[in-house]
Order: structure tokens, then sequence, then C-alpha cells
């Protein structure tokens, strides 16, 4: 406590010094521009200003002494900083009034008014701050903090968007006052693409990106420099305090970026800066006869170069007409994208390729074998997944990664006291490489584990599993389904239960055809309850049921995934031809099957998933809210087939299994049901 009260002084003094070395070494022969009334006592000897050189060197100084006194009083940066830049603003405001009440003769009352209006107050308490700031005692680490420092960039990047383009962000007016670039033609030409970049790095820094904070930092000093080059006012206060935030919070920003495209900002910057300069020469050169001297090559840099900066947004002096009027906007808005394409690719989450190697993949499809305790177990060996294990390997979840969303097929396989090592490692895992985290198809079983992550659950359908011990044709309820198969036994067709390996060339031809032709022009779909191709599993891990007709031609199929640890069949597809097949024929081919598995010893049969079946029942008692849901979905009927799959599985009187979309806040869950929707190739773009 002792230590920190002793900060007073120091503080005092240290100031008190530094105003006196700016004195003592006047440093005259020191080039560059100057800092006006640094030394206020000198006025009458017309010797009040200072170089910016020598000023921002000596109050370096100070402000890193005052640093190691923070460090030396155990305060952490960031108050530290900021209370350091605030006494030193206090006191430089004082002594300066004071100054200027000898020097000019005026009163203490107009004195302190002038003193409050010169830039030379606040310049030395930036300098201090951020000196403060970057050597101070390092800060805890707080969940929040990253917030509040994306909040304060995002609302100056706003503000310095704002005073770029509103009209009414006159020299006088509050906005040039407040905004961080508000300064000079310059600044404010600039001030649309650093107030972008600031915008863009916004996100990043909510999600403690380390190339975010880069690009924070970058365009902060930026900022700060242009006010210190073309005039200091309340913008250089507010410009310090966003780059003193950044600099002390630094420790919060440590996720790193892609490896991949560590040079991919480079590589973008310059082939923006290439294609604008091409523009640009060209659009001048083919209108040259509107330029008011002749064409050369400096002529047309300078054009391109001003216009790019805005600075003639309502036409440029030496182009006429239209060419004149549009060029410099046309100019603007490309340096606008371009910024955009260069910042957001740099700050972009991590790039994601699917990868399987050889090893894995078997010891995947093992782990499957042997722990593959649910139904869409046998889904995640799809080629289109990675895998992510345990550090032992006895586990891992299958995922792909589509628009920034790490999405999991599935629950876990592997040993269930594996689980919640697996989950914490893999949430870790995306959080660094900034993917959100989602899982579709979850189970209801691991709700609670994945709860105690962090992640929250939205009901998404139910799952139709027959007991092969219990199904029974028999009964006035299944009368329906009785009457497909007698359709279809007395018109001759025949179902055969194949292993792939029992499948014929000229066989799997046919087959591949009909998977074709019901498919039509529509992709692929599935990802989390189905296969992406019909013989990618060998005999132990698939099965085809096949209905052939009186001819002996195949008339549709069904495709099945075999999960060998709980002893289960999960239909993965049901094509057929849609030209002469009965009525009833699939209602056949999955009563044949279910007779073939109960010989076999298979417990249950996993027929279609029906999303959102509990909400389109029609027996089901709904609130209001969800009564509106279900009108919706069945404003999708069309598409997605909502109900109809619903129908189709109550024919079999299964028992239903809820399943679950697992994400990580609600404000993802646009994010994560687009990024879902675009995995099950129900969207044009699977990326």
């Amino acid at each position: 406590m002792l230590r920190k009260v002793a900060l007073a002084p120091i503080v005092l003094a240290v100031t008190l010094a530094t105003t006196g070395w700016l004195y003592a070494v006047r440093a005259r022969g020191v080039p560059g521009p100057r800092v006006g009334e640094a030394l206020p006592l000198d006025e009458l000897a017309k010797h009040a200003a200072a170089p910016l050189l020598w000023f921002v060197a000596v109050w370096a100084v100070a402000g890193v002494l005052l640093g190691l006194a923070a460090r030396w009083a155990r305060v952490e940066r960031l108050t530290a900083a900021l209370v350091f830049g605030i006494a030193t603003d206090l006191v430089l405001y004082l002594g300066t009034g004071i100054s200027l009440a000898i020097t000019r003769q005026i009163p203490a009352r107009d004195a302190l008014h002038a003193a409050d209006r010169l830039g030379v107050v606040y310049l030395p308490a930036a300098i201090v701050g951020v000196a403060v700031a970057a050597i101070g005692r390092p800060e805890r680490r707080g969940r929040r903090a990253p917030a509040v420092v994306a909040v304060a960039v995002a609302a100056a990047g706003l503000l310095q968007l704002l005073h770029a383009v509103l009209p009414g962000a006159s020299p006088g007016g509050l906005l040039r006052d407040i905004t961080p670039d508000a300064v000079g033609p310059l600044a404010r030409a600039a001030g649309a693409f650093t107030g972008l970049a600031l915008l863009l790095s916004a996100r990043g820094l909510a999600r403690r990106r380390r190339r975010a904070w880069e690009v924070a930092v970058g365009v902060a000093s930026l900022s700060a420099a242009l006010h210190v080059l073309h005039g200091l006012n309340y913008g250089t206060l507010a410009s310090a305090v966003v780059l003193i935030l950044l600099v002390a919070r630094r420790h919060d920003f440590l996720m790193p970026g892609d490896v991949e495209t560590r040079f991919l900002l480079l590589r973008r910057a310059a082939l923006a800066a290439a294609t604008i300069a091409v523009y640009g020469v060209v659009a001048v050169w083919l209108n040259r006869l509107a330029a008011d001297q002749p064409f050369t090559f400096a002529f047309a840099v300078r054009e391109t170069v001003e216009g790019l900066l805005g600075l003639h947004l309502r036409g440029s002096p030496h182009l006429t007409g239209a060419f004149g009027d549009w060029f410099p906007l046309s100019l603007m808005l490309i340096g606008v994208g371009a910024t955009a394409w260069v910042v957001g690719g740099w700050l972009a989450p991590w790039r994601h390729r699917v990868q399987q190697a050889s090893r894995e993949r078997a010891l995947a499809h093992e782990l499957v074998r042997r722990w593959g305790a649910d139904t869409l177990a046998p889904f995640s060996l799809r080629r289109d997944k990675s895998y992510f294990f345990t550090e032992d390997q006895t586990a891992f979840l299958a995922y792909r990664v589509v628009g920034g969303v790490a999405i999991v097929s599935g629950d876990p396989i592997g040993p269930p006291d594996e689980y919640p090592a697996l989950v914490s490692r893999f949430v870790a895992y995306a959080h660094e490489r900034d993917w959100r985290v989602a899982i579709l198809g979850a189970s209801e079983r691991y709700l609670e584990l994945y709860r105690s992550h962090g992640l929250q659950a939205l009901y998404h359908g139910d799952e139709a599993v027959v007991e092969t011990a219990s199904f029974s044709l028999e009964g006035r309820a299944i009368r329906k389904v009785r009457q497909s198969v007698h359709r279809l036994e007395k018109a001759g067709f025949r179902a055969r239960v194949l292993r792939p390996s029992e499948v014929g060339p000229a066989l799997r031809r046919e087959l591949e055809e009909i998977a074709a032709d019901w498919r039509g022009a529509q992709p692929e779909r599935g990802f989390a309850m189905a296969l992406d191709r019909l013989f990618s599993l060998g005999d132990g891990d698939a099965v085809f049921v096949v209905g052939f007709d009186r001819a002996g031609r195949p008339e549709g199929f069904l495709h099945f995934a075999i999960a060998p640890a709980i002893s289960a069949l999960s239909l993965s597809s049901m094509p057929r031809l849609r030209t002469a097949t009965p009525n009833g024929f699939n209602e056949w081919l999955i009563c044949e099957t279910i007779a073939w598995a109960r010989e076999q010893g298979y417990e249950r049969v996993s027929l279609n998933f029906s999303p959102f079946a509990a909400l389109l029942d029609p027996d089901a008692r709904l609130t209001g809210i969800q009564l509106l849901q279900r009108r919706a979905l069945r404003r999708l009927k069309g598409r997605f087939q909502l109900d109809n799959l619903l129908v189709f599985n109550r024919k079999f009187f299964p028992r239903w299994e809820r399943r679950f979309l697992v994400y990580e806040r609600r404000l993802d869950l646009p994010r994560v049901s687009l990024a879902a929707l675009a995995a099950e190739a129900y969207l044009p773009f699977q990326r």
C-alpha cells in the first residue's frame, strides 16, 4: 500500500523533471516538425516550440521510468497507464495554464481555457500511457476483457467511418474531435480504410485472435501518428486510449492464426495494389482527352492515389466530364473492397481440409466396430470427415469444418470414460483455430456431458428404431404395411440380402444407375446419417437389400450400415426406380430386412431420421410458439420432406430416439444452422 501511495510524488517529480529537460536541452538542431507551446515560459522569446522527435523521445523516457515505477508498486499496467496518463495530463494542464498566465499576462481562467485547447497537453499523456502499458506489470486474464476491447475498437472504427463518409463531419464539428483519425485531409481520406480495418479486427479481438490484435495495434498506431503530424486535439486522447487498451491487454490475444496463410496478407496486398495501379493508369490513359494536362505516368499515379484516398470524391479538378465524376469514386470503392478482402482474409478462421490418413481410417474403423454404441457410429467412416483422437487414440470424433463451424458427426466413439477429455480437447482445438463447435445428431444420453463444457442443445428430431424381436405384421394397426407386402409377393417380387462382395459387376452397375436416377440433379445428401458411397464399406460393415421384379431386374434397394457393437443396422439410403415400382415397395423391403436381421441376430434396425418429429406429430399437444414452428416447418415440406418421413416411419411403430443439435451460443444458431444444411448438401454451397 505504501508503494502505491509513493507513486503520486513520483509522477509529479518525473513530469516536472521531463519538462525541465525540455527547457534545458532545446535541441534546436533536430530536424523535422515542431510541437508548438512545448515551452510556454519562453513564449515571449518566440522559443516556445520544440522539435517533435526530441519531444517524443524525452517523454518516452519519462513513460519508461513511470512504467518501472508501476512495476515496483505492483500496479497492473492498464490501471497504471490510465492513471499515469491522466495524472500527466492534469499536471501539464495546470503547469501550462500557469505558464501562459505569466507569459501572456492574462487571467488564470483564460490561461487554463487556452491550455485546455493545446495538443501539447495531451500528447505527453498519450506517450506516457502507451509506454506504461508496454512495460507495466501484466494483468490477470479476464473472460470479458477481450469483448470489452473489441467493443472499444469497433466503436472507434465505426466513428472513424462516420467521420469519413458523413458530410456533416466538418473541421470544427463534434465528430472531428471524438474520432480517432479525425484530423487533417489525409487522416479523413484514410478514415474509411482504417475504420473498416478496425471493424474487421473487432470480431477477431472478441475471440482472442493474435492477428486481429496486430491489425488493431497497427491501425491505432497509424491513427496516433496522423494526429501528431496533422494537429493535436481531443481526438489524440481518444486514439491513445484505444492504443493503450490494446497494448495493456495484449496478453489476452494469444490465439494463433492459420500457419498456411501467414503470407496471405502480403500476397493479397501486393495483388490489390497492382490491380488498382493498373486500373487507374489504364483508365486515365484511355480518357486522357478529359485531362487538363498531357498524360504522364506520374500524373496517372497521382490521380489514382488521390482518388483511392477519397480526396476527390466530388470530382477530380484535373479531369472533366463524366469520367472526372465517377473515376475517383470508383477508386475509393475499389480500395474499400480491397481492404476488406486483404484484412478479412488475414483474420479469417483457420482453413480446414479433410484429411484421412490410412492409419487413422483403419484405427477409426476398429473403434467403430468395438465401441460404436450408436446407430450413427458407422456414418463417421465417410470420406468427407476428419478424425480427432484422444492422446492415447482410444476414442475419437469425426468432424468437418463448414463456414468456420466445426460440425461433429454424432457422439464420440470409444470408451465412455474418455469422452469428457476428448470433448474438452476438441473444444480447445477448435477455439484455437477460431472455429465454432456444433454437434449434429447428438443423442440424449450425452447432453449433460456437452452442457458441462458450455454447450447447449436444441431438439432436432427423432430417429425411428425398430426392435426386430417385437416387430410383427399381425394386427389391424399395421394392416397397410401387411397389404403392401402381400401385393409385392403376389406380383412376383423377391428380395435378396447381399454383402458388398456378393454384388457382381453387372448388378453393381445397375444399383449405381438406380441410385443416380433416383438422386437426379440433386447432390448426394447426408453427413451425420448416411454413407457417402455405396461401396465404401466392406462385408462386415454394410449390407444391401435388393428388390427384384418377376423378370429378375432390380427395381430398388436399401443400403444399410452395420453397427456391430450394438447389433444394429442403420439405413443409409433407399433409392428405387421412378417408373414401374409398385406402391409399397419400400415398406416391403423394410419388412424383408427386419425378418433377415432377426434371423441373423441383429436386435434393431434404424430407419429414416424424422426431423422435428415431435413438432410435426398431429397428435402432439403444442404451445403457441410450437404451433408457429409447425406451420413454418410444413412450408418446407416440398424441399425437405419433413412430415413425409414422419408418416412413413410411423407405419412400423418404431421406438423413437431424440436427436439434438448441440451448439455454443444462441447467437451462433443462424450460422450453425446454415453450416449444417450446407454439410448435409441442402444448400447450393458446401463450404
